[in-house]
């Protein structure tokens, strides 16, 4: 028999339909999580009960639009939960418009708010109910250019660690000419330093490789760019906290995203790792994730 746990950290899978919610919550399954589907909002306190006693210290609930109406008992259970002392986070997985009618279409599945109306009208009705609950995120997810296997990645890695109680930053390298991440809580900016891309023996590697990192690191003002960015995260940590969020991603964006802010990133990430921060860096256009 399973001993009994004083605390419960619960984890709410929401988002659109066709963003990954499934994907997320079998991720968290194979992870150890204890998943549940589609519950209904006022059984949340019922269900944490059952699985504090159960010994379940860890638990992901899948919210969406399916159960409508229920969405409006979310402010309540919430306070419950809170009664309760549970950890809770919010995992909100989104994509384009154009994205999630494609997926909806190439399954051939009406969306639950569609009515007799086009997909795209449920898209819109979606957004709108869930319009909240996307502020409130601790983590969002954009789904619109990575596929199952890559957001199964980065589940796994923002939740893998059982870091209840803590702030976990996700550190993302990008190229601004394949747009900004829209799923960031904070984007910085590395394009004033010097472009390893017209060096010609550093043009094929990335920022991963000790010749690139040596160069961008080596350039005036990166090592102050580094230190800053690093002391502002350690300022706004606490404030995070204060305010119930859980994670926060730190985007850093060079042209292409594959020199300047890869190696930016991983070097920002092994100073905050050394200072306690628990982090996780992903390099969104280099294709490795």
């Amino acid at each position: 028999m399973s001993e009994s746990v004083a605390t419960v950290r619960l984890l709410v899978i929401t988002g659109l339909s066709g963003a990954g919610r499934r994907t997320a919550g079998h991720t968290l399954e194979d992870l150890g999580w204890f998943v549940v589907d589609n519950l209904p909002p006022s059984l949340l306190p019922k269900l944490i009960g059952v699985c504090r006693e159960r010994g379940f210290g860890r638990v992901a609930v899948v919210l969406d639009v399916r159960s409508r109406a229920e969405f409006d008992q979310l402010p309540g259970a919430y306070a419950a939960l809170d009664e309760q002392q549970v950890v809770r986070e919010v995992l909100f997985l989104e994509a384009s418009d154009e994205v999630i009618v494609r997926r909806q279409e190439s399954v051939r599945r009406p969306l639950p708010l569609q009515g007799s109306g086009r997909l795209l009208d449920g898209v819109h009705r979606e957004r709108k109910m869930l319009a909240e609950l996307r502020a409130d995120a601790d983590l969002v997810i954009d789904t619109t250019s990575i596929n199952i296997h890559q957001l199964s990645a980065r589940v796994a890695k923002a939740f893998a660690a059982d870091q209840a109680g803590g702030l976990r930053f996700t550190l993302m390298s990008f190229g601004f000419k394949h747009g900004i991440p829209i799923d960031a809580d904070l984007v910085l900016d590395v394009r004033f330093l010097p472009n390893p891309h017209w060096v010609p023996a550093l043009r094929t590697q990335t920022g991963l490789s000790k010749p690139v990192s040596g160069y961008v690191l080596g350039q005036p003002g990166a090592e102050e760019f580094v230190t800053k960015v690093a002391e502002l995260i350690e300022l706004i940590a606490p404030g995070y906290l204060r305010e119930g969020k859980r994670h926060a991603t730190v985007a850093i964006g060079c042209t292409g995203g594959k020199h300047r802010s890869t190696a930016i990133a991983e070097e920002l990430g092994r100073r905050l790792s050394a200072n306690g921060q628990v982090v996780g860096v992903i390099h969104r256009d280099l294709g490795l994730e």
